[in-house]
């Protein structure tokens, strides 16, 4: 059976056993749990076999629509989500490429970490992307931290019993631009992993239980969404797979 270690070294040049995983991802996700928060003078890593574990987009699909049952089994909201994403997103905010299993990795990470606490200011800042599309994890963070505002001003004008079938954030008067349209379909974690991914990447099947496919006609085998290989990964599509997450149905 393989294993991931995770060690750290503290400012004196020690090196110490943290923990031992049998998946990279949990490693990795462990190493950024550790490293978000409060700033330090130790150092992470991993040590094991070498990558990637997340070859395909059916694998990170698969990763997520884990991650997304765990959450609901845990009653996570989706604002709490959220909000732990953003916190271990911050070791590898220098980062321009990321790659899958780092992806696989935050996301995890995120599901096991105590969330960053709503800051208001996020509500009336100016979260508005300053080009066209998003790029570089400036970009990601207005993508994230605008749906956070979002869900916040859901608690006072609840979407209804309606929601999955859409609604638009209210976005009362004051609040700063976002980054983010205001329609809304998904509104735990579980759909939204789901759908991020589903509607980003695709990598699903039906066999899966999760999505079901547009009916076929006779003769022809089940739809289900085209595996293909992904190597490397960039802020903007994280940031597209987040507005998926919000707006795919």
């Amino acid at each position: 059976m393989q294993t991931w270690d995770v060690v750290r070294q503290d400012d004196l040049g020690n090196k110490f056993h943290v923990a031992a995983h049998d998946s990279r991802i949990s490693a990795l996700a462990q190493v950024l749990a550790l490293e978000s928060g409060v700033p330090h003078k130790q150092s992470y890593w991993v040590e094991g076999p070498p990558g990637p574990s997340v070859r395909t987009n059916r694998d990170l699909y698969l990763i997520f629509l884990h991650l997304g049952q765990e959450a609901r089994a845990a009653s996570w909201s989706l604002s709490a989500f959220l909000r732990a994403l953003w916190k271990v997103s911050a070791p590898l905010r220098d980062n321009a490429h990321l790659e899958p299993d780092d992806v696989a990795a935050m996301f995890a990470a995120a599901s096991t970490t105590p969330p960053a606490g709503f800051d208001p200011a996020w509500s009336a800042k100016d979260l508005s992307l300053p080009g066209d599309e998003p790029e570089g994890y400036a970009d990601w963070e207005r993508v994230v931290l605008s749906q956070i505002a979002d869900l916040e001003d859901f608690l006072a004008s609840p979407p209804g019993p309606q929601a999955r079938f859409g609604v638009d954030a209210p976005r009362p008067p004051g609040s700063g631009g976002r980054a983010t349209p205001a329609r809304w379909y998904n509104f735990d974690p579980a759909t939204y992993l789901e759908c991020a991914v589903a509607g980003s990447l695709g990598g699903w099947d039906a066999a899966d239980g999760a999505r079901v496919p547009v009916p076929t006609a006779p003769g022809e085998p089940p739809a289900r969404s085209y595996v293909r290989e992904i190597t490397t990964m960039t802020w903007g599509d994280l940031a597209r797979i987040a507005v998926c997450g919000q707006m795919y149905e």
